[in-house]
């Protein structure tokens, strides 16, 4: 058993052979520190990547993730290369313990090389990609293909989140399965495209059940709400949509979300009550608004906002546009609704799916 065993690499993005790596060092190793290598030039934040590998691994709690910032080339045959490196290795390392490295567990042509450069042993695992045959490169050049070698913390900061949302009856949930509906018919990983439901449309009809459990005439425009309730409405709605995110394909369709929640919360306690925003989502989504114009109003017994949907809609476009969100509005007939919302899905999945470059040599 060695004391420190040490794990690099960029992560970009972490996947399941990076995991076995980390695995491996767990079994032989009493302590290990996995260092995170990410330049300014590459697409996924250090931040993000240094969490997702801490989410992991949080159950070994010999293992430490940590992270560096590192715009030093690539150059195996460069002495000063290699020493700007290691000493960016040795600060990542010194930031979370002070005990000596003395083994190098790695996959890499490199291994033996680095861990001389450490006074320590290399110990390589699977250096051919037998056991997962899998890289960050491949990773990159392929996200959808290779989305079954990432696991779910990876799959949720990676997928493409897609928010569809709108005033009453206006067609949000239509579009927004219809549109989930349009991926999972291309097969393969696409059929996993979870379509994530409104929790706040259930929150409604538990409500109206409660309030009729006492007064079998109550209806929606007789019940009280609180900020607690939208408060909940918001967290409930997050943990479905990363619960979503976390086991579907590389998109996940969302009928409403967090964000949308303030906006009710306005609508049903005026601006004053704000509980909803302590659930504000901090990840990225592009949004979808469906115009009210041209589209009917239809009584399904839990409407009540027939007579502000203009108004509501202009709320969710300053509201997205106030947090500096990217949405785009859906107007027209039912198809070319449907058909806009497949073509901005289909940028955003191209663009979710374009790294740019590590930095070479």
């Amino acid at each position: 058993m060695h004391d420190h065993a040490l794990v690099i690499g960029k992560f970009y993005p972490p996947h399941a052979g990076h995991h076995l790596l980390i695995q491996e060092a767990a079994r032989v190793a009493a302590r290990v520190t996995v260092v995170v290598m990410a330049s300014r030039v590459e697409s996924i934040p250090l931040a993000d990547r240094v969490s997702c590998l801490a989410e992991s691994h949080a159950r070994d709690r010999t293992v430490t993730v940590t992270g560096i910032a590192c715009d030093a080339p690539m150059d195996l045959a460069s002495r000063p290369v290699w020493a700007a490196q290691v000493a960016c290795m040795r600060a990542a390392v010194r930031q979370v313990t002070g005990i000596a490295v003395d083994m190098v567990v790695s996959s890499e042509k490199y291994g033996d090389e680095l861990a001389r450069w450490f006074g320590a042993v290399h110990v390589p695992v699977d250096p051919e990609r037998v056991r997962f045959p899998i890289s960050g490169t491949a990773c990159r050049g392929d996200l959808a293909g290779n989305w079954e070698h990432l696991d779910a913390p990876a799959q949720a900061l990676l997928t493409t989140r897609i928010v569809v949302l709108g005033a009453e009856s206006t067609g949000t949930t239509t579009v927004s399965h219809a549109l989930a509906q349009r991926f999972r018919a291309r097969g393969g990983i696409w059929r996993r495209t979870h379509w994530v439901p409104e929790y706040g449309r259930t929150a409604t009809a538990d409500k109206l059940a409660t309030a009729r459990a006492t007064d079998a005439s109550a209806g929606v425009d007789d019940l009280v709400w609180t900020g607690q309730d939208f408060a909940d409405i918001a967290r409930i709605q997050n943990e479905w949509e990363e619960a979503a995110a976390r086991s579907g394909s590389p998109l996940t369709i969302c009928d409403t979300d967090a964000e949308a929640t303030t906006v009710w919360e306005r609508r049903y306690l005026g601006p004053g009550s704000t509980r909803a925003l302590d659930h504000r989502p901090g990840r990225h989504a592009l949004y979808l608004i469906t115009d009210h114009v041209g589209v009917p109003f239809v009584q399904d017994g839990l409407r009540d906002g027939e007579s502000i949907r203009e108004e509501m809609t202009e709320w969710f476009v300053d509201a997205l546009t106030a947090a500096g969100r990217s949405w785009v509005m859906l107007t027209g007939s039912r198809a070319e609704r449907l058909d806009l919302a497949t073509q901005v899905t289909e940028q955003a999945l191209a663009h979710r799916s374009t790294f740019a470059a590590p930095l070479g040599g």
